[in-house]
This record gives C-alpha cells, structure tokens and sequence, in this order.
C-alpha cells in the first residue's frame, strides 16, 4: 500500500469514531507537496493532531505552543520538564520544530485502524497533560 492510500483508509476509517473514552473524531486531507490527514477532535478543535505517511512509518502531530509563548526565564526548565516527561508519557514524545513546540507520535504503517484510534486517543489526551502540566512556564493560559 502507498503512503497516499494508507492515508486515505486513515482519513475514511477514523471519520465519525467514537474512542473507547468518549472521544468523537472528524477527519480532513489536505492536499499539499505532502499531503496531512488532520483530525479534529471534539470539544479539543484548538489541538487538531496533524498525520504523515511515508514508507517506513506513521507520524502524528499536534501542535502546543510557540517559543514567543514561553517565559524566557523559564526556559531552562521547561526543557528540562519536557526531556522528563517524554519518558513517562505513553507514545508520545516532544520535540521542538522551528519555534514551534509539538507533541508526537510515531507508529508502523502496517497498524491496523483501533491501532490508530488508540494512538490518536492517547496523543489527544496527552496534549491535554502537557499544556496543563507547563502552564507556568507559559505566557498564555
């Protein structure tokens, strides 16, 4: 399967899903150079999770705050809190891209569609941790 069909049956199986928490999900591609499967999910429409498919993997993505957003002060330690958390945080991982901070995960492109809504449910939530639990490194809460 091409990465643009594994998209495809990503966009058609997790439109309209209900996660075992409760978590309804809507899906769109964009079509780019690259083309993004972006899910919305329901009562979080301001972390919409952003996916990529290539050959070798599935890559998802949201999106938490910007450099302009951190207390320059607090710096040091937000880093320092985010290199802890990413080991106690199940499948996801942070990283900065540009002055952009995000939260992903990654996971194979033979997983098959619960696979996905557990990964999306898991990341979801954990955006939901990571802003809560750096609000005082922020300038915006």
């Amino acid at each position: 399967m091409t990465p643009e069909e594994k998209l495809n049956e990503l966009a058609v199986g997790l439109n309209g899903v209900t996660t075992e928490s409760g978590l309804v999900l809507a899906t769109e591609v964009m079509a780019g150079d690259v083309d993004v499967l972006v899910i919305t999910v329901q009562d979080r429409e301001e972390f919409p999770i952003y996916i990529t498919v290539d050959e070798s993997q599935i890559l998802s993505i949201t999106h938490l705050w910007t450099e302009d957003e951190v207390i320059g002060e607090k710096r040091t330690a937000l880093l320092e809190t985010l290199l802890a958390m990413n080991v106690s945080m199940p499948l996801s991982s942070f990283s900065i891209v540009g002055k952009q901070y995000i939260i992903f995960g990654a996971t194979s492109t033979h997983c098959a569609i619960d696979e996905m809504i557990e990964e999306v449910s898991v990341l979801s939530d954990n955006t939901l941790t990571a802003i809560e639990e750096m609000a005082d490194y922020l300038t915006v809460k």
